[in-house]
C-alpha cells in the first residue's frame, strides 16, 4: 500500500477514534514530569507527537521513524500547527543500535513495538535512554478495526482479517505479545496495564466512511492469492459502496502499558 494511503489511515484513526486518543494522551499528561523531553518511537504520521506537544506545555518531542515520507508529513503538520520549534524528527532504524537521543523523560511507542525485529533489545534500548523515574508508554492493537459487524458483509470482512493476521505472522510481526512481561524483563517497574474496547455506533464521525475505505483497501492489498474470487469480488463491492451505507460501526481493541524506569 502506498505511503500516502498509510499516512491517511493513521490520520483518520486519530480523527475517528478521537476519544480514545484524548483519554490516552490525558493519562500520559498526568503521569509525566513538567516540561518533559519525549521520544516518539515509530512516530508515523505524527498523531502522538502533535498530541503530546499540545498536552504537555514546554515539552520537547523527538519523533523517530524509518520512513522519510512519514517524517516529512509529520514536519508539515507540526509547522502548520505552530509546533515545529518543539518537534524535531530523526530518521533511524530502531532495530539497529540507537543514536544518542539525549536525556529523555517519556518514551512513547504507539502501534510500533510489534514492528521491532527484536522487541527485547528495543525495550533494553528504551530502558537505557530514559532518565531514572522516566515513563515508558506502549499502546498496541489487539484487533484491527472492524466496520461491518452485524451486516450481511460481516463474513467477508472477518475472512479478510483472518488472512491478514496470517500475513502478519508470516512476516514475523510481534502481534499479541505479552508486553507487560517483556517490560518487566527489561527492568522497568510499576507496570500498569489498561485494555480498551472501542465500539462506536451511529451517528459516527463524518470521516468514518473514508476511514473504513482506507482500512479495507489496505486489507484488500495483497489478498489476491488468499481469498476466493467470490470473496474478493464481495470485498471490492463493499469498498465501492461505503459512501452510501448507514450501517457502519467501528470496533477495535487496544491495550496500553505504562511503566517506570
Amino acid at each position: 500500500m502506498a505511503h500516502d494511503h498509510l499516512i491517511e489511515m493513521l490520520d483518520l484513526d486519530a480523527e475517528v477514534l478521537h476519544e480514545y486518543h484524548r483519554d490516552l494522551i490525558g493519562w500520559v499528561g498526568r503521569e509525566a514530569v513538567d516540561r518533559p523531553r519525549v521520544l516518539d518511537l515509530g512516530a508515523g504520521s505524527g498523531t502522538g507527537s502533535l498530541a503530546l506537544a499540545r498536552e504537555l506545555p514546554g515539552s520537547e518531542i523527538t519523533a523517530v521513524d524509518l520512513s522519510p515520507e512519514m517524517l516529512a508529513h509529520l514536519r508539515s503538520r507540526a509547522d502548520a500547527a505552530g509546533l515545529g520549534e518543539r518537534i524535531r524528527t530523526i530518521e533511524a532504524d530502531l532495530d539497529r543500535p540507537w543514536p544518542d537521543f539525549g536525556p529523555t523523560d517519556v518514551i512513547w511507542a504507539a502501534s510500533s513495538m510489534h514492528h521491532m525485529g527484536d522487541p527485547g533489545r528495543a525495550l533494553a534500548s528504551a530502558f537505557g535512554a530514559l532518565r531514572p523515574g522516566g515513563l515508558l508508554v506502549i499502546a498496541e492493537l489487539d484487533s484491527f478495526p472492524h466496520f461491518l459487524a452485524g451486516t450481511p458483509d460481516e463474513g467477508v470482512e472477518e475472512r479478510g482479517h483472518a488472512e491478514m493476521a496470517k500475513r502478519r505472522a508470516e512476516a514475523g510481526l510481534h502481534m499479541h505479545e505479552n508486553w507487560g512481561d517483556r517490560i518487566t524483563q527489561a527492568g522497568f517497574k510499576a507496570v500498569t496495564e489498561r485494555h480498551i474496547d472501542i465500539d462506536l455506533r451511529p451517528p459516527l464521525p463524518a470521516a468514518t466512511a473514508r476511514y473504513a475505505e482506507v482500512c479495507l483497501l489496505r486489507m484488500r492489498h495483497g489478498l489476491d492469492e488468499r481469498l476466493s474470487s467470490s470473496d474478493l469480488a464481495a470485498l471490492n463491492k463493499v469498498v465501492a459502496g461505503l459512501g452510501d451505507r448507514d450501517d457502519l460501526s467501528v470496533r477495535t481493541e487496544r491495550t496500553i502499558w505504562l511503566a517506570r524506569r
